[in-house]
């Protein structure tokens, strides 16, 4: 019995243990990501850089600084953030879900695997390396800012091309080491470390704007009670299911008796997590960069105005975000969520929904009831990203965080704290069964 009580003392001490480096690891990547954070590129003056960012607040430039956690007004090597890595994973999940020999790979164990995340890796490589040319041939043309550039000559373009596509590429590689050997995912892990660390300055900025609009105590309650408001909301909706029953009948015995076991098929209502908002910003980025060029290099006015009703705060803005957010729910959604192979699926498996006959029947059934939940969706992620800018608009009311950052960072707590719970619970039985008979036999 001692012997017993002992050995299981000793299952539970290495859990502990191996819990403990896990999350020994992931501060010590965090503290690594910080300590690169404040890594420059050379040749940028970094003051006049920082006070031009300044001017930028509430721009597409400071939705791009969202997204690289502030290191773009560090200059940093991490300017570009892991919006690369983020991109090259979605076009390789479009182009699994589209081209066959791809998806083929995909579905070939662990080894298909490995070869998906090595495209991955060199599509990132192209997207930073893309990216980089773009920021260091712009930089030096625009005026506002190009005081900042020391020397604007080919050792100029070679550093930062280099340090960007380093920092990039280095951040990939942190990401997915926190993933193997930390707790959670480790590119949302970064993402999520890069706003929270923003968001003192961001508190002290806020209670510095309301002291000189003197805004009440009422307005300030206001403000927390609605960001109490959206993260029930994301919390709510995240852990949130549409179950369809299913039926699956067996064989009793040899005259044909059936025993009828009853399930479920349960659909996620946010299937797509922060894919389209994220997706979306990266265009509204690509596109205000476009216009940005056109107006440096060609001069037309029409860019100038274009360039002014994208900003956002705009109703433009506005509108053009939110017809892009539908659009990539429901193109990703119907990607990731076929109906036709769900029903495919459940035929084989001698599975049926109730009232509803197989094959194209249920195929429409399954369709009908996905477009639904992709249209909430779509709707509850273009409220949460933009009821803040409302708010901004409207009512002034200074947010110290976006709609964007919310969402990121409520999904990544989420996910963080269901990693946590399963990697516990798959220890426990691992430990159940270790001790029993059956293992032991063997």
């Amino acid at each position: 019995m001692a012997t017993i009580i002992q050995s299981k003392l000793n299952n539970v001490n290495n859990t502990l243990v191996e819990l403990k480096q896990r999350i020994i690891f992931l501060i010590f990547s965090i503290i690594i990501f910080r300590v690169g954070f404040f890594i420059p590129i050379p040749g940028i003056n970094h003051t006049v850089l920082s006070n031009f960012l300044k001017l930028q607040n509430g721009t597409v430039i400071d939705l791009f600084n969202m997204f690289s956690g502030g290191a773009l007004s560090y200059a940093s090597i991490f300017s570009l953030g892991i919006m690369p890595y983020i991109s090259a994973s979605i076009i390789m999940q479009l182009l699994t879900l589209t081209i066959k020999k791809l998806s083929n790979i995909k579905k070939s164990g662990e080894v298909g695997k490995k070869k998906i995340n090595q495209y991955i890796r060199y599509i990132t490589l192209l997207i930073a390396i893309f990216q980089s040319i773009g920021i260091a041939l712009t930089l030096p043309n625009i005026s506002s800012v190009a005081q900042m550039i020391e020397h604007p000559d080919l050792y100029f373009y070679f550093t930062t091309i280099l340090s960007l596509c380093t920092g990039t590429i280095l951040l990939m590689w942190l990401g997915e080491l926190i993933t193997e050997c930390g707790i959670g995912n480790g590119i949302s892990m970064i993402m999520f470390i890069g706003i929270v660390a923003k968001m003192p300055l961001s508190i002290s900025s806020m209670i510095r704007n309301m002291k000189l609009i003197h805004m009440s105590l009422l307005y300030l309650c206001f403000i927390f009670l609605l960001l109490f408001v959206l993260i029930f909301c994301i919390v709510f909706i995240e852990s949130s299911y549409r179950k369809i029953v299913l039926y699956h009948s067996k064989q009793r015995n040899l005259h044909k008796m059936y025993v009828m076991q009853h399930t479920h098929l349960p659909l996620k209502i946010n299937m797509s997590g922060v894919i389209p908002a994220i997706f979306a910003s990266s265009v509204i980025i690509l596109l205000s960069v476009v216009i940005s060029y056109f107006k440096v290099h060609v001069g037309f006015l029409f860019f100038s105005v274009l360039e002014y009703y994208i900003k956002p705060g705009t109703v433009c803005y506005i509108l053009l975000y939110s017809i892009l957010i539908f659009l990539f729910c429901f193109f990703y959604d119907n990607l990731v969520c076929n109906p036709r192979e769900i029903s495919e699926n459940l035929k084989k498996s001698g599975v049926f929904i109730p009232g509803i006959r197989p094959g194209i029947q249920t195929t429409r059934y399954i369709n009908n009831i996905i477009n639904r939940l992709i249209f909430l969706n779509a709707l509850y992620i273009i409220f949460v990203v933009l009821i803040p800018e409302f708010f901004k608009i409207t009512m002034h009311i200074p947010f110290f965080i976006g709609g964007n950052s919310l969402l990121i960072i409520v999904v990544v707590v989420i996910d963080f704290i269901a990693q946590f719970q399963t990697f516990m619970i798959s220890n426990k039985y691992n430990i159940f069964l270790k001790k029993s008979p059956l293992r032991m036999n063997r």
